[in-house]
């Protein structure tokens, strides 16, 4: 699913950047957090469908779902969620202990993260926050500690990121999230979303930037922000956010824009 690379892909460029100059990023890295990307999604996937399981009978694209239509009862799901969490665990003490203890402080966030959209016409944002905490955790993997200099301005651009496919994803269920009082960016921004995006996806090239002049990046790496940048453009530039066939395209687009980043990230390294 779109949703387990978005998580995944932002572990991938703080690994790629905490890799030695003139060397490929450590592949058991990427493929250990590439199993603790499945399973924390998973988990979040299941918290979100625990807590949102009245609502999402109200809406059509989720009344589908296990919880939702009845086809499993919450203790089921309860239990299936301990087993993730339990994997998803072993996958962290895998790590050195100031990573497990910088993982373990993301949990507050998957487990809150749902709620947001009762409090906040944010949500978007408390989700950038949780989905790119791989940004901080997969340096730290690498190196033991955080170097805040890169990886804050990485962690920045991701969350900016978020908010805009995220704000995109959100406009297929405005219609319902009306009726149903649910928040969103997207009925924050109404009318006004693509000044948005484009603003976010400003301060997200700005982010990459500064985490690449901090670590010393070469060509191929600002290459590949530009890439980014001009595929961010043509997003915003071509959405229409009245249909959502096409905000689901453009939301899952986004894997190719995570993508094209990893890549100039390895080829400036080298």
């Amino acid at each position: 699913p779109a949703g387990t690379w978005l998580l995944y892909l932002p572990c991938t460029w703080s690994i790629g950047l905490a890799a030695a100059p003139g060397c490929l990023p450590d592949w058991r890295m990427l493929s250990l957090f590439g199993v603790g990307a499945v399973l924390m999604r998973g988990a979040g996937c299941t918290i979100n469908d625990m807590w949102d399981r009245d609502y999402d009978r109200q809406v059509a694209r989720t009344a589908s779902r296990p919880l939702a239509a009845g086809d499993i009862s919450t203790f089921q799901s309860l239990v299936f969620l301990g087993g993730q969490l339990s994997l998803a665990l072993c996958v962290l003490l895998c790590l050195n202990h100031y990573s497990i203890i910088l993982g373990a402080a993301s949990l507050s966030l998957v487990i809150t993260y749902p709620l947001m959209k009762r409090i906040t016409y944010w949500p978007q944002l408390v989700l950038g926050l949780t989905f790119n905490w791989g940004a901080l955790l997969g340096w730290s993997a690498i190196r033991g500690s955080c170097e805040w200099s890169v990886c804050l301005p990485l962690y920045f651009a991701g969350v900016m990121w978020t908010l805009v496919y995220d704000t995109i994803y959100a406009h297929q269920d405005k219609r319902d999230d009306i009726m149903i009082g649910v928040k969103s960016t997207a009925l924050q921004f109404k009318e006004d979303t693509k000044q948005w995006l484009s603003g976010f996806s400003l301060a997200m090239l700005l982010g990459l930037c500064m985490a690449g002049v901090n670590c010393n990046q070469t060509f191929p790496y600002y290459s590949a922000v530009a890439a980014v940048g001009a595929h961010l453009a043509h997003q915003i530039y071509t959405l229409d956010i009245d249909k959502p066939e096409d905000c689901w395209k453009k939301f899952a687009s986004n894997r190719t824009v995570g993508i094209l980043l990893f890549i100039g990230i390895v080829l400036g390294n080298l």
